[in-house]
């Protein structure tokens, strides 16, 4: 007979889920959206310097004209009401757990088709880049939304420093996968490390950013700390979070969710209210402003705008493109 002894590092029961059950969980938190309260203390980054549980605020950060005459969902709903499997399944989870991360030092490997490649600081990173708010409404594919005041750089900076040769015409990404500080890296939730792509003329357009702040502070843990990427236009889960490699590749990559469910979720995932969901309706969305309570439970239902309101800017970079199929 067989006796295996569990090691401390291995998973509880209760925090192994299989993906049938994280695909119904989605399905059942897309409807509990619509009614959710948020009221989750929120945990800050310690970011460059500091204290895990302390806010640091980010200088010199320049105005710019997006999202001029929005209002900005809280700081305490934006960290407190967050997708980062990382850090559990529910939504609450992530601000209850990231608190563990470990975000100094912080490196990211800038790899592939390019010519300046290797293993950076942070710091290096965004180095001789001038830190930009830009308020930008962001839609999560479970019917949900928020607008949030981003602090960043724009990403065709980072790639240009790289310099990425002819061949590159992908970029991937890759998010830090550490079961000691990840607890839902110890259960096999999805396939780690967390993957996703973009292709070239998306990575360069000037909407597309590396975030590492927002409301002014150094990223929440639970919010992507220290770095983490943000495309408007698309849905959330394409914003990568606490990324540490930025690769420069040939053909399209597998990106992790159109790895699990490749019939929900494709390689782009453009906001497009006339694509459906196998599971739910595109069409409504609900913002969340973050202030809980009854605002939270009577939200008002919206029409979802292509490309969620930035068709103006972006409509031309899938001229010909039928995003029945490629969605």
């Amino acid at each position: 007979m067989l006796i295996r002894i569990r090691k401390a590092s291995d998973p509880l029961a209760s925090e192994i889920a299989t993906k049938d059950a994280i695909l119904n969980r989605r399905a059942f938190m897309q409807k509990a959206a619509t009614t959710a309260g948020i009221a989750m203390l929120p945990m800050f980054a310690p970011g460059f310097i500091g204290d895990a549980r302390a806010s640091i605020k980010i200088e010199n950060v320049m105005k710019t004209k997006w999202g001029a005459g929005e209002k900005p969902t809280t700081l305490k709903g934006i960290s407190s009401y967050n997708n980062f499997y990382e850090f559990g399944t529910g939504k609450e989870d992530p601000a209850a757990n990231a608190h563990t991360l470990k975000t100094e030092p912080w490196t990211v490997e800038i790899a592939g088709h390019a010519k300046n490649t290797g293993k950076f600081a942070l710091e290096d990173v965004i180095k001789g880049n001038q830190l930009e708010e830009r308020i930008y409404r962001m839609r999560c594919v479970e019917a949900w939304s928020m607008v949030i005041p981003w602090i960043g750089v724009p990403l065709a900076n980072i790639i240009n420093k790289a310099e990425p040769t002819s061949n590159a015409k992908y970029v991937r990404f890759e998010t830090l996968a550490d079961p000691k500080t990840m607890p839902g890296v110890r259960a096999p939730i999805l396939d780690w490390p967390y993957v996703e792509g973009l292709r070239m003329d998306e990575a360069m357009h000037p909407l597309t950013i590396l975030a590492v702040g927002l409301h002014g502070e150094v990223l929440p843990n639970q919010d992507g700390a220290p770095i983490r990427l943000v495309v408007p236009w698309k849905y959330g889960f394409k914003s990568i979070k606490s990324v540490v490699k930025i690769e420069f590749v040939e053909k399209e990559p597998l990106n992790t969710w159109q790895d699990q469910a490749a019939h929900e979720y494709g390689f782009y995932s453009n906001v497009n209210p006339n694509r459906d969901h196998p599971r739910w309706s595109q069409k409504k969305e609900r913002r969340l402003t973050g202030e809980g309570g009854l605002a939270a439970l009577f939200a008002p239902s919206i029409d979802t705008q292509m490309f969620n309101g930035y068709a103006d800017e972006v409509a031309s970079l899938y001229t010909g493109m039928d995003l029945q199929k490629y969605f």
